[in-house]
């Protein structure tokens, strides 16, 4: 018992570097508030404290990522006992997580489009019911001014568990961070006012196949853990070069790890959720999710394949070839045949997923640069499209099939150019963003010499404009019905998140020389 004792005293505790990671620190601290606040603040005066404490959560997180950067610059370091890499990419990453949360958190806010909110004011009502249908047009007392405040701790949640996945430097904290992440969003997907059964089955659809890829990615860094006797990627790494062992649990468990991952990024064949779960939940939900579960997805690809797998990417680089020409394939050729909105940009994802992983995997300086820009220009795109979406509206709420958008400039031609903008960008049409992004891509995994790979992306980027093109002729050569949606006026929140997007959609296809610097500053701690 002494001998126990003796050793326990001289156990020391792990340096942390508070500074490096206060960005974190200061998002989950603000999600703990928010509980609290769902507590003890009455029904009334929640949606003000809640959007003013979130507000006041990115604001300060912005404002140490900026301290951090202005004091000590992209200089890589490893804190909280090796466990949280904080380096170039990985400020790149927050930075581009909390400007995109700004966004999506005032799409979720807006009361104004929807009255009420976009969510519902109780979760607990069984869908089709009496009930629902009375509080989705706030027919019951207090129900139209009303919403389901507890998103807003969820989102902060989520966008914590985002900024440490990305950061995450061993496995075990990028499962822990994974499923921090990845809970809130499976409530927020089934949260929606307006068609809360579809909401509901999205919700259900999520959590199962999320909570399988899961279970994927725990086995894989089980087998790691096999091969390496070490869960941080650095050590993966050490043991993968000049050892004896056999391979079979190094590249079994990568295969395992890497459909985790995949499945977080909405890349084909690993997207069976996406158009589900896109079309079901509540679009500013689905605007956060495209947008900022995208970039935690890729900011751990790289991360896992720069640092753990680079030594051994002769190995698995050509089974990543065939998995981005199936993504690319499956989201330009399926998103030919969708009928509605939110899904048509469902697989619009899939395939910008294939575009982002033949960057992903040229594992040069280039290609990380370029990734991750392409990362910042789509999740801007993204959320200023969803926002658009969440304007055009029917008796039922908004009017997501195709056809309803026929003469759509006629009714507003405002929404219809910054729609057709937005799309043009999607399509990768030069002074947009979109375009920068995927030259940035191609012409990094060029360099490293993927030529027979660009070509396929090339083909596939020209048959996606297809169903990008065909909204805009819809759009603008079509005659609206007499009994056709209307275009509401965005309230001060959603005008912002999509004006937001639209700026930085063009000045990244204009100027990008300064977000494209700042991808390139520095390189992954190990």
């Amino acid at each position: 018992m002494l001998g126990f004792l003796t050793q326990v005293q001289h156990v020391t505790a792990p340096a942390v570097d508070y500074g490096a990671i206060a960005p974190i620190l200061i998002v989950f601290s603000g999600a703990c508030i928010s509980v609290l606040v769902e507590a003890f603040v009455a029904r009334p005066a929640r949606w003000s404290a809640q959007v003013a404490l979130t507000v006041l959560t990115l604001a300060a997180a912005g404002a140490a990522l900026g301290m951090h950067l202005y004091t000590r610059g992209a200089t890589p370091l490893v804190t909280l006992a090796g466990t949280i890499a904080v380096d170039g990419p990985g400020l790149f990453l927050w930075g581009t997580l909390l400007a995109l949360s700004v966004g999506a958190m005032l799409l979720i806010a807006d009361r104004t489009v929807e009255p009420g909110g976009a969510f519902t004011p109780d979760a607990a009502v069984r869908p089709g019911t009496t009930a629902d249908r009375a509080q989705a047009v706030g027919t019951i007392a207090h129900t139209e001014t009303t919403m389901q405040t507890e998103v807003f701790p969820l989102f902060l949640f989520s966008l914590g568990g985002m900024m440490v996945f990305t950061a995450a430097n061993d496995l075990l904290t990028m499962f822990i961070a994974l499923e921090v992440l990845s809970l809130p969003l499976y409530l927020m997907a089934g949260m929606a006012r307006r068609r809360r059964l579809l909401s509901q089955e999205a919700a259900v659809k999520y959590f199962l196949l999320g909570a399988f890829s899961s279970a994927f990615f725990l086995y894989g860094v089980a087998l790691l853990y096999g091969y390496a006797g070490s869960v941080q990627l650095s050590r993966i790494a050490e043991a993968s070069a000049g050892t004896d062992r056999p391979d079979t649990l190094l590249f079994g468990g990568l295969a395992l790890l890497i459909i985790g991952l995949l499945f977080k990024g909405s890349v084909g064949p690993f997207h069976t959720w996406t158009p589900d779960v896109y079309q079901g939940a509540a679009t500013p939900v689905t605007a956060f999710m495209a947008a900022c579960t995208k970039v935690a997805a890729f900011g751990a690809i790289l991360r896992v394949l720069t640092v753990g797998f680079e030594g051994t990417r002769w190995e698995w680089r050509g089974l990543l070839w065939g998995v981005a020409i199936v993504s690319m394939v499956i989201g330009a050729v399926l998103g030919l045949t969708q009928t509605d909105i939110k899904r048509m940009i469902a697989y619009s994802s899939i395939a910008h997923a294939g575009f982002l992983l033949v960057g992903a995997i040229a594992l040069t300086t280039q290609g990380l640069s370029g990734t991750m820009f392409y990362l910042l220009a789509y999740g801007f795109t993204t959320l200023a499209a969803f926002g658009v979406v969440t304007l055009v509206r029917d008796a039922d709420g908004e009017a997501t099939h195709l056809s309803q958008w026929a003469g759509l400039a006629k009714r507003s031609p405002l929404t219809a150019a910054v729609f057709a903008f937005l799309l043009f960008a999607l399509a990768g049409i030069p002074l947009t963003s979109g375009f920068t992004g995927k030259f940035a891509v191609f012409s990094a995994a060029l360099a490293d010499g993927m030529a027979p790979l660009v070509v396929v992306a090339l083909v596939a980027s020209a048959v996606a404009a297809f169903f990008y093109l065909r909204v805009v002729v819809l759009m603008y050569f079509s005659e609206p019905a007499a009994d056709g949606p209307t275009v509401s006026v965005p309230g001060t929140f959603t005008t912002a998140a999509i004006t937001l997007g639209v700026v930085v959609t063009l000045l990244l296809g204009v100027v990008p020389t300064f977000a494209l610097d700042w991808a390139g500053l520095g390189g992954f701690a190990s």
